[in-house]
């Protein structure tokens, strides 16, 4: 049984099919994304997304959509749904649709009068293609197939309009054709299982509209390129294999193909393999790099996220290679003792002060599943010491250690915290110099090194250091510890500091290393969980405070922007939320933080299928904002399971062994 099904009445409800999306990717780095649906909301969706073969970390749109169409006795019955200008949509295949079913590949049932026709989507797992499989289960007369495609080329943070620059021309190739548009983009080879008829007809397909664009405040409206379309008879019982790829394939082993894609797949979906699935659809590979997409649609490969999210995205216990490979490829364009913002462009900033802090937090993840101690730190150990050595004696935008031993910086140009929005031109979170979860970060990494070094024998760096790391601990206490109020301080600046109850003092209270007695963290907790829990993650700021803003808005940029740390909900704090509160209450504190997955578990259907959204509003009922399905949120929830499961197995463990 497939774990998210949807009837027919959701799916012939625009007002919610429109609104909920699907994401499917693999680890060539293509993906579809659409809405349940069929019609396409945004200009980030599409129905075949490809890299760039020019620059890693950019994607193409080549297939914006394919128009399947049923013909009986002359009569056609157009299964595809778009919209254009002025509400209008044209067709409206949504109404043929009975059930969707959503597992590893997506499923769908349509029926048109005495037809019953399925079609099933998957993409291959490590190649540039997506298979389609069209099956007629039930037919009392002839019957043929038309594919129409839709073609876009462009990038995906583009729109594409009518111009007499586009080459039309296509390349016949076994039961198909080839298009490029521009040249400047990977080829779109389309073709069929079965030998097909392609009828060429170019023409352009004007001011279609993407009404998520238009809310958003961006231009909405694109013209698309249709070359023709195919058709081809199919019989009662028959199946037939619609490729699209870069490059051109052997169409008589499209069968076999399909049957070895589908069997890499799941048979059966839970909530928890529902979410590594999602998870799995981050990793991107290119030759020995492996890297994660920050979300999607819009996002590249951003470093802070990538090391946030390693530990969930890649299970530390895992016997393969890529945890290590993802830590070695964002060590490619690391210098001065920072990383990049993206980790595939050295020409991007690299004002961040926390991400360099987070490497050693996942490479302690890496390290806390396995016995290498000594074996990462003559691996890592040198990364390590040029970014201690780069916080100790100052590095770019002002990043430095104050004279108490932590670390900040008066740099205001850029924010370099993970609150790192902006609107024109300024940072819209004016946070303090010394940042409460820098510091924390910090004192974790000191100490983390330490133990390596101590693992090693590395003498040197040991006595160096040891001071240091005690005094970061007896500065953090005297800096941000509130004796009367049991929380911390979220900043501090000189004799100032910044009392707002913000989640960030979480981070601190969940460090395997960290400063805080259990009673400290206590507080913390519960001045956490009163303030900042909600169903869908943890706010940027308590509801009380007088700049609280609960509401993401779904237009202006700028406004959005400034909101989004002033109370947006954010499931990626979770996870530190969980761990330190089963630190403080044990296997007491189970059964409540086993509500907070089951909250989670209960909308994933709503918004993204099967996938987990980058932020919610902060005010019930808690709606998604920002990219629909992302990298740090769904790696926090599977994080959340795994300490839930320590626990349990370690509650289980006890009972076995109590006396009888």
């Amino acid at each position: 049984m497939d774990y998210l099904v949807f009837d027919k009445n959701k799916l012939v409800n625009l007002e919610y099919s429109l609104t909920t999306e699907l994401i499917r990717s693999n680890q060539a780095g293509c993906y579809i994304s659409t809405t349940v649906s069929g019609c396409n909301t945004r200009r980030y969706h599409g129905l075949f997304v490809v890299p760039s073969i020019r620059k890693w970390g950019e994607k193409h749109l080549l297939l914006s959509g394919l128009d399947e169409t049923v013909i009986q006795h002359g009569a056609e019955f157009n299964l595809g749904l778009r919209k254009y200008q002025g509400e209008h949509y044209d067709p409206n295949g949504h109404k043929y649709m009975r059930e969707m079913s959503i597992s590893d590949t997506t499923s769908i049932l349509f029926r048109v009068g005495g037809v019953l026709l399925r079609r099933e989507r998957v993409l291959a797992k490590n190649k540039e293609q997506l298979l389609i499989k069209y099956t007629l289960e039930q037919a009392h007369s002839a019957t043929k197939l038309r594919f129409k495609p839709f073609l876009a080329f462009r990038n995906i943070h583009e729109l594409s309009h009518q111009n007499s620059h586009a080459n039309t021309e296509f390349t016949p190739i076994d039961n198909g054709v080839m298009y490029n548009l521009y040249g400047d983009t990977a080829d779109l080879c389309m073709q069929l299982s079965k030998q097909a008829r392609f009828v060429p007809n170019p023409d352009w397909y004007r001011n279609i509209e993407y009404f998520k664009e238009k809310d958003r405040g961006f231009d909405y409206l694109e013209d698309l390129f249709v070359p023709g379309h195919f058709e081809v008879p199919i019989k009662k019982g028959e199946s037939i294999i619609f490729s699209v790829s870069t490059r051109k394939v052997d169409t008589k082993g499209l069968k076999i193909q399909w049957g070895k894609e589908k069997a890499k797949h799941h048979s059966e979906m839970t909530f928890m393999s529902c979410l590594r699935d999602s998870a799995k659809q981050f990793i991107q590979r290119r030759k020995e790099k492996v890297n994660i997409i920050a979300g999607y649609p819009w996002y590249g490969c951003l470093t802070r996220q990538t090391l946030i999210s390693l530990p969930g995205i890649i299970c530390p216990k895992s016997k393969s290679t890529d945890y290590e490979s993802v830590l070695d490829t964002q060590l490619i364009n690391f210098k001065n003792g920072l990383f990049p913002v993206l980790s595939t462009d050295p020409r991007t900033s690299y004002a961040s002060i926390d991400t360099p802090l987070w490497f050693f937090y996942a490479v302690q993840k890496y390290g806390m599943a396995h016995d290498k101690n000594k074996y990462l730190w003559e691996k890592y150990g040198d990364v390590m010491k040029q970014i201690i050595s780069a916080y100790k004696h100052g590095t770019d935008f002002d990043i430095h250690m104050y004279e108490n031993g932590l670390v900040g910086s008066s740099f205001k140009e850029l924010p370099l915290s993970w609150m790192d929005s902006m609107a024109d031109g300024k940072p819209c979170v004016n946070r303090m110099e010394v940042l409460v979860e820098v510091n924390a970060l910090w004192y974790n990494a000191l100490c983390y090194a330490l133990e390596l070094a101590t693992a090693a024998g590395d003498k040197a760096f040991i006595d160096e250091h040891t001071e240091l790391k005690d005094m970061v601990g007896t500065s953090f206490l005297a800096t941000f510890w509130s004796q009367e109020e049991k929380y911390l301080a979220d900043g501090a600046s000189y004799m100032l500091k910044d009392w707002s109850v913000r989640p960030n003092m979480i981070i601190a209270a969940a460090m395997v290393y960290s400063p805080l007695d259990k009673e400290q963290k206590k507080g913390i907790v519960s001045v956490v969980r009163r303030s900042l829990l909600t169903p869908r993650g943890l706010r940027t700021l308590r509801p009380e405070d007088h700049d609280y803003q609960g509401l993401v808005p779904g237009n202006a940029t700028a406004e959005r922007e400034r909101i989004i740390h002033k109370g947006a909900a954010w499931p990626w704090l979770t996870q530190f939320f969980v761990d330190a509160y089963l630190q403080v209450h044990q296997r007491g504190g189970l059964s409540f933080v086993k509500r907070i997955l089951e909250d989670f578990e209960s909308g994933m259907a709503d918004h993204a299928v099967g996938t987990i959204s980058e932020m919610y509003n902060g005010n019930p009922p808690h709606m998604a904002k920002g990219a629909f399905s992302h990298a740090g949120s769904v790696a926090s929830i599977i994080r959340t399971a795994a300490l839930i499961k320590k626990y349990d197995v370690e509650e289980d463990n006890n009972l076995k062994t109590e006396p009888r």
